[in-house]
């Protein structure tokens, strides 16, 4: 399926351009003339597929910085690129350290709108593809017991078993046992890749006051 491209302004002839701009691209399109009717669309804030939000800053309403700030708040990691022909240099920078690809003032080259939204489906589906890793090490966790979850925690320090042993105050045949079953169960070759994986999801390593010292 190709990607879409979601565009949202009040101006109706620009809709209409940039939707046979984009479309003749090869792209699919959906417009909105203001933030409140796109996010009426709750399918368009979790597209299956590559997508981006072409956006105009200045509108009625809801403006387009604030729409960006509302799909942050709601977590909704679509790429946006912004166009605008009233845009200002604070507005661009605020725009842009929110996560915005690009900052476009009109009128602006069908070219340049085109490398734009190119760059924000690359992010889109980088975005995409982090997502269904993340999922995916989220089910492995899942899977640990609440002990193989603790030593899970522990072997992400680089801890000894014997070390993992003491804390826990068990043996560390145990512990080589707990250890085995994790790498298993979260398929991970070496602690290096059990790191990896932690950091995916942001579990944080267990703290030992002793093994600091």
């Amino acid at each position: 399926m190709p990607p879409t491209i979601f565009i949202v302004d009040d101006d109706p002839s620009v809709r209409k351009g940039l939707e046979r701009l984009v479309r003749a691209s090869g792209f699919k399109a959906k417009t909105f003339a203001s933030a409140e009717e796109f996010l009426a669309c709750r399918l368009c804030q979790e597209p299956r597929y590559p997508a981006c939000l072409v956006l105009d800053v200045r509108m009625p309403g809801i403006s387009g910085i604030n729409l960006q700030q509302e799909l942050a708040k709601a977590g909704i990691p679509l790429p946006i690129v912004f166009i605008t022909g009233h845009g200002d240099i604070p507005m661009s920078v605020q725009a842009m350290k929110n996560g915005a690809v690009d900052f476009l003032p009109k009128p602006f080259a069908e070219e340049e709108l085109l490398a734009a939204v190119e760059q924000a489906l690359t992010k889109a589906a980088r975005l995409q593809k982090e997502a269904v890793e993340k999922a995916e090490v989220c089910r492995r966790v899942n899977t640990l017991t609440p002990r193989e979850y603790e030593v899970f925690r522990w072997v992400i320090t680089g801890m000894l078993n014997k070390q993992i042993a003491a804390e826990l105050k068990v043996t560390e045949k145990t512990i080589k046992v707990h250890r085995a079953r994790v790498m298993q169960k979260m398929q991970a070759a070496s602690v290096a890749d059990l790191v990896r994986l932690a950091q995916k999801i942001e579990v944080t390593p267990k703290r030992s006051d002793s093994f600091m010292e």
